[in-house]
């Protein structure tokens, strides 16, 4: 049984490969990845089902592969491997999978947030201009700063009280609170998100555009005071 593959969901799997190289895709509507690190989960749900499961090694060299084709159909349906043929000619190839196994992947248990302390919305614009500072600054952290009256997000180096920071007014709260992240685990597709962050370290980003979302782990010196 052969299907298409939607722009957006040709997005997320590119988006996907800089979390984890490889992927299983299990049957359903929905693909999902861990890092190897197994400290940031990203997902989506899609508006294919997939009938089989698919396991990539490579999976920028998969969309490669899909990247020869013009109008691609593809017949996931084999024992190994994936058919993808250009629609209305003869041009094909196989692409054979990985061994699951060797492949880190989600719990099948779909994770959910322990509880949600921190919540506030951030634009595609203000992320790209943190993700910017960070480069301009040479520095690595982001914290999510709360003083009892407004919420920042922070670029600055964590460790060296003389840093340059960057920062932008994200809300207001009555908490005392910092969640430290690190900005090379930001690997977010482009887009407004709402973020919600837990006092167990872990933080939730969700694309508001297509529903995308990652769970990103907080370092361990973050804390909140309520």
């Amino acid at each position: 049984m052969s299907m298409n593959i939607s722009a957006n969901t040709l997005n997320a799997l590119k988006n996907f490969s800089a979390i984890n190289k490889s992927i299983v895709i299990k049957p359903g509507s929905e693909i999902s990845t861990l890092a190897v690190t197994k400290n940031i989960l990203a997902s989506m749900q899609t508006q294919e089902t997939f009938d089989s499961q698919v396991s990539i090694y490579d999976l920028g060299e998969f969309l490669g592969v899909i990247g020869l084709f013009k109008n691609p159909d593809f017949d996931f349906s084999n024992d190994g491997y994936c058919l993808i043929k250009e629609t209305g000619s003869r041009t094909r190839t196989k692409y054979f999978y990985a061994d699951p196994s060797v492949i880190t992947s989600p719990p099948d248990k779909k994770v959910e947030m322990p509880s949600v302390d921190v919540d506030f919305d951030i634009t595609d614009g203000q992320l790209i201009a943190l993700q910017r500072a960070a480069i301009v600054y040479r520095v690595e952290d982001l914290s999510v700063v709360g003083n009892g009256e407004v919420i920042e997000l922070v670029v600055r180096d964590r460790k060296n009280d003389t840093s340059n920071v960057f920062s932008v007014h994200v809300g207001d709260t009555d908490a005392t609170f910092c969640f430290n992240l690190k900005v090379e685990n930001l690997k977010l597709l482009p887009g407004d998100y709402h973020v919600q962050m837990s006092k167990s370290n872990v933080s939730l980003f969700t694309n508001r555009l297509n529903g995308v979302e990652y769970f990103i782990a907080c370092e361990p010196d973050s804390s909140y005071e309520g």
